[in-house]
């Protein structure tokens, strides 16, 4: 840990992370090799930005995410998170993957995750009273009539009814699950919070509700968001930077307009090029990557992503490209980002008004 005074830094700081699931087989559990879930991500989520994590299913989203609130426990690399200290606006760096379960407590605190399926993520048996308190009791923050005004509180942030508290999940619906989440994350005052996929379990209808209370109680409380999705029409409304992930690295990072306007991986415009138009006269042609995405546990040398990629050229099978910058506040994992011209689209939201 180091002592810092306060300066415009990022409040989570993330540099070559691994989280590697080992491969164990036959009747002596012999180690066969692993499986690359995340493999030398960098990135980094700078105090009240709503940073968004997208990429295929099994690309290793989720599994950042919970290294980053320490559900998972890195197999290297840093979590620097900048924590506030009390008095004169000092701060301190700390690696959260270096903690031991017992010095992550205080910090549980402040990193707080909402999870992608409101019905599994909470307990049927327990009332709302008890889910969202449960984080208040364990870090002994509140008890008897405070508690309960407390979490009343909570449920008028979300929009819930706190007379609603006695009733357990099953009488609630999706929507509003997903509040009592949400109101559950908020309980102890996070500064940061993980939103894994967090309105792809809901209807159509309810996610924009759901978007603008985010949005609402970001605004309110000074929230930063790492927001995990693989809809890219969610993330253009709600993120302001978007990191685009592949078979577990980090293949481009920009500004949510500039990345939907100009993409400069291969990857990312054909991603663009699935998105619905709402605009029929803003037809695009659909790519169809060929080939298979590539497997974790045996990628390819070079880039991850030259197998399936129609600019490929020798060097791409020879040399992994790194994460680099290159124009205003973007970074690229490709060899010839700057030489290619691709194609991406109008913001979704100006399109669609």
């Amino acid at each position: 840990m180091t002592l810092e005074n306060t300066t415009p830094s990022p409040l989570i700081e993330v540099k070559h992370l691994k989280k590697y699931f080992p491969i164990h087989r036959g009747l002596l559990n012999r180690h066969l090799g692993d499986v690359k879930a995340v493999d030398d991500v960098n990135f980094e989520v700078f105090p009240n930005e709503t940073l968004a994590l997208v990429g295929e299913s099994g690309c290793g989203k989720t599994t950042i995410g919970r290294c980053l609130v320490r559900a998972y426990q890195p197999s290297s690399g840093e979590i620097l998170y900048r924590q506030k200290l009390d008095g004169d606006g000092a701060s301190r760096v700390v690696d959260l993957a270096k903690l031991k379960e017992r010095e992550l407590i205080p910090f549980r605190r402040e990193v707080r995750m909402i999870f992608q399926d409101p019905f599994a993520s909470l307990n049927p048996r327990m009332t709302v009273f008890n889910i969202i308190a449960g984080p208040l009791r364990i870090h002994k923050i509140a008890k008897g009539t405070e508690l309960e005004d407390r979490v009343a509180e909570l449920m008028r942030q979300v929009g819930l009814r706190p007379e609603f508290m006695r009733r357990y999940p099953h009488a609630f619906s999706g929507g509003q699950r997903q509040r009592i989440v949400i109101a559950r994350a908020l309980a102890l005052n996070p500064r940061f919070i993980v939103a894994d996929e967090a309105v792809s379990a809901l209807d159509v209808s309810i996610r924009a509700q759901i978007l603008n209370l985010m949005l609402e109680l970001q605004e309110q409380f000074n929230l930063t968001y790492l927001f995990i999705s693989h809809d890219l029409s969610v993330v253009e409304y709600i993120a302001d930077r978007v990191a685009v992930m592949y078979v577990g690295k980090v293949v481009e990072i920009a500004q949510t307009d500039e990345l939907f306007r100009q993409p400069k991986h291969p990857y990312t415009t054909a991603l663009m090029s699935a998105i619905p138009k709402p605009d029929p006269r803003l037809r695009s042609k659909r790519i169809i990557l060929e080939g298979e995405i590539a497997d974790p546990a045996n990628p390819p040398g070079g880039c991850y992503f030259h197998p399936r990629c129609a600019y490929a050229q020798e060097r791409c099978k020879l040399e992994t490209p790194a994460l680099r910058p290159i124009g205003n506040k973007r970074m690229v994992a490709c060899h010839f980002a700057e030489e290619l011209n691709l194609e991406g689209i109008p913001a979704i939201s100006a399109s669609a008004s």
